[in-house]
């Protein structure tokens, strides 16, 4: 069975990566013409046409976006939006769950990649992860994009998760930001990416629901950068207390082990 199933995956991943090059370029003309609005506004209406780009490409490749919300976000409020992260499918993803105006922390390196790298740099904001200086100017960035009521996003994993665990450790500089500009952390559980294309291969993607989860925000209010661990590990426990409890398909039961 395995056998028969192999060549339509490698069929249906070739005809999804086809259709993502062609809205891709369709795309483009729209994102030089908005970059000539300026960062914000222009930024703004690249995340927009980015929000169309994944709704097409979704609905054309059969996957869906279903929302379980346990607290729903409230309107116009700015939030550091974070989310585990263990599937390229995640981008996608967070542009459907998120619909508002956004910015995403991002690898500066991606940049580089041909046409796709116009989209990406007028809708991120790039961070060398080896620069502590860059870090610095990344983190300044946010804070004005904060400041004119435009959420981020930030994987705080930093890279895949490619364990049995729930989490890999976090990095500080979401919490960081958060209780700097007191901003509240909007955790967000991503599902079923990792089941719709896994980590393993571009090759390895099927068609289905993409669950968001919309947890409970937690608030930096009260909190000191002496108290950034706790603040941390406050969040990091509800995402791993959640993803257990939502039976992530990734985790690696008691059962099992």
């Amino acid at each position: 069975m395995k056998r028969l199933v192999q060549p339509v995956q490698i069929i249906y991943a070739l005809y999804a990566m086809i259709l993502f090059v062609m809205i891709m370029f369709l795309v483009v003309p729209f994102v030089i013409i908005a970059s000539f609005f300026g960062k914000y506004r222009g930024g703004n209406a690249v995340m927009q046409l980015a929000h169309w780009w994944a709704d097409a490409w979704l609905f054309l490749i059969g996957m869906f976006h279903v929302r379980v919300v346990e607290q729903e976000l409230v309107p116009h409020r700015a939030y550091i939006f974070i989310s585990n992260h263990n599937s390229y499918m995640d981008i996608p993803q967070l542009l459907k769950a998120i619909r508002r105006p956004l910015r995403v922390l991002g690898k500066a390196e991606m940049a580089k990649v041909p046409v796709f790298g116009i989209i990406y740099k007028a809708a991120v904001v790039p961070v060398l992860r080896g620069s502590a200086a860059a870090r610095a100017q990344s983190l300044r960035i946010l804070r004005n994009v904060l400041s004119r009521e435009i959420s981020i996003f930030i994987a705080p994993e930093g890279t895949f998760n490619m364990s049995a665990h729930p989490l890999a450790n976090f990095y500080d500089g979401a919490f960081k930001l958060a209780i700097e500009t007191q901003t509240p952390i909007k955790p967000l559980l991503f599902l079923d990416a990792v089941e719709r294309m896994h980590w393993r291969s571009v090759f390895a993607m099927t068609p289905g629901r993409l669950r968001t989860v919309y947890l409970e925000e937690v608030s930096p209010i009260g909190y000191t950068l002496e108290q950034l661990e706790e603040f941390k590990q406050q969040v990091y426990n509800l995402m791993e207390q959640k993803l257990i409890e939502y039976k992530a398909s990734w985790i690696l039961s008691a059962e099992q082990g």
